[in-house]
C-alpha cells in the first residue's frame, strides 16, 4: 500500500509527529508481535490449554491516522497508545478465558490500571465485546534483544474472548455500531436478541462440558473401585475399563503356549460387539470374562496347536472369549459370523473363520455339556 503524506491525513503537527514515530518503529512492533505470539503459543501448549486461535496485528497506518484525527490532542507520543500492537486469544469456552488470563498474567507485566474486563459491564448489547483486555509489557527475563531494547518498553494489548463472542463481534462489526449509519430500531432489537441467545449458548456449552467432565470423573471412580454394575456401557466407560487391562491375564496364558510375544492393538472395536450381545453395563463384560476365561483359553490353545506362531495379537483372547459366549448361548456358524462382522466388518473371510472356530469348539468340554 502506497504511503500517504501527513498532509493527506489532515493531522495536526503534533499528531503528524506521532505518525512519523510509528513509521520508524513499525519494524520493532512487527518483531515484538512475533515474539509475543511465540511466547503465548509455547506456554499455552506447555500448560495443555486448548484454544481456538491466536491472532495478532500491528495497527495499519490509515487506522492509526484515523484514530489520531478522531481523538486529536489526546496523545502526546506514540507510547501513549496501547493498541498499536494487539494480540487476541480465542478460547473454545467462555470459562477458559480466566484460565488464559492467569497465564498471560504470569508471562507479561500487566498495566492493571489500563486493563479492562468488559465482561463485568453487562450492557444489553455487549455480548460480542465481553472480552478481557490486558495492557502488557514484555519482561526482560522472558525475552531481551540488545539491538531492540525498546521492545521491553512498548505496551501492547492482549484480548481474550470465547469463540462465540468472537464470531458475534466480527458479524456485528459489519452490521452494527461501526457501519457508518444508525441502525433502525427493529434491526437493533433483533441484534440484541441474537446477542442474548448467543450468550445463553455460550453459557450452556460451558455447563454441558462441565457436566460431561463430572460424569467422566464419576465413571473413572466407579471403574477404579470395581463397581462395574453401576457403570453404563458406552465409549467413555469402556475406554476406562480397558485401562484396567482386563484381558491381559488371558492373553498371557495364551501367549505362553508358544512362548509368543503379544502385539498390542486397540480393543475399542469390541464395544460394538458387546453392545450387540445386549450388554448394558461394564458388569456384563466382567462377568462374561470370569465365566468364560478357562473355556476361551482352551479354545485358543486348540487353535494354536501345531503352529509355531511367536507373535499373537492382543485381540486374540477377546475373540476367544466372545466366541465362547456366542457358543454357550446356543449360537452356531451363523451367529459366530455375525460376531466377527461386528468386529471386523462385512467380509467373505468371516464365515470361513467362523466355521473354523465352530469346528475346533466341538472338541471342548463346554460344548459337550
Amino acid at each position: 500500500m502506497e504511503q500517504k503524506d501527513n498532509a493527506d491525513y489532515g493531522l495536526s503537527p503534533k499528531e503528524a509527529l506521532i505518525l512519523e514515530e510509528y513509521r520508524e518503529q513499525r519494524p520493532v512492533f512487527e518483531k515484538l508481535l512475533n515474539v509475543v505470539k511465540g511466547i503465548l503459543r509455547e506456554s499455552i501448549k506447555e500448560n495443555k490449554i486448548y484454544i481456538n486461535a491466536i491472532e495478532g496485528r500491528v495497527k495499519a497506518e490509515n487506522s492509526l491516522a484515523g484514530k489520531l484525527e478522531r481523538k486529536s490532542g489526546k496523545y502526546g507520543s506514540l507510547a501513549d497508545l496501547t493498541d498499536i500492537l494487539g494480540v487476541r486469544i480465542i478460547t473454545f469456552y467462555s470459562d477458559e478465558v480466566d484460565k488464559v488470563a492467569a497465564l498471560v498474567g504470569r508471562l507479561f507485566e500487566i498495566d492493571w490500571e489500563n486493563s479492562i474486563d468488559k465482561r463485568k459491564m453487562h450492557e444489553i448489547h455487549s455480548f460480542g465485546y465481553n472480552s478481557l483486555h490486558f495492557i502488557c509489557r514484555l519482561p526482560k527475563e522472558k525475552y531481551f534483544d540488545p539491538e531492540y531494547p525498546q521492545m521491553n518498553e512498548i505496551r501492547f494489548e492482549v484480548q481474550m474472548r470465547s469463540a462465540l463472542q468472537h464470531v458475534w463481534s466480527v458479524l456485528d462489526h459489519d452490521t452494527g455500531y461501526k457501519s457508518g449509519f444508525e441502525v433502525p430500531k427493529e434491526y437493533l432489537r433483533n441484534l440484541n436478541r441474537l446477542a442474548g441467545m448467543l450468550e445463553l449458548v455460550d453459557e450452556q456449552f460451558c455447563l454441558i462440558r462441565s457436566g460431561i467432565n463430572d460424569y467422566r470423573r464419576h465413571v473413572q471412580s466407579l471403574v477404579s473401585s470395581g463397581s462395574f454394575d453401576e457403570v453404563e456401557l458406552n465409549g467413555d466407560s469402556f475406554g476406562n475399563y480397558l485401562e484396567l487391562r482386563p484381558f491381559d491375564s488371558l492373553n498371557k496364558r495364551i501367549a505362553a503356549i508358544n512362548q509368543a510375544e503379544i502385539h498390542e492393538t486397540s480393543l475399542s472395536r469390541f464395544l460394538a460387539v458387546f453392545v450387540s450381545f445386549g450388554f448394558t453395563t461394564l458388569g456384563d463384560i466382567d462377568r462374561m470374562i470370569k465365566r468364560n476365561m478357562d473355556d476361551a483359553y482352551q479354545l485358543a490353545a486348540f487353535q494354536l496347536a501345531g503352529t509355531d506362531l511367536d507373535i499373537i495379537n492382543s485381540s486374540l483372547g477377546v475373540i476367544a472369549l466372545c466366541a465362547v459366549h456366542v457358543l454357550k448361548q446356543g449360537g452356531g456358524v451363523l451367529e459366530l459370523t455375525r460376531f466377527l462382522e461386528n468386529f471386523n466388518g462385512v467380509s467373505g473371510s468371516n464365515k470361513h473363520r467362523a466355521e473354523g472356530i465352530f469346528r475346533v469348539a466341538q472338541n471342548l468340554s463346554f460344548m459337550k455339556k
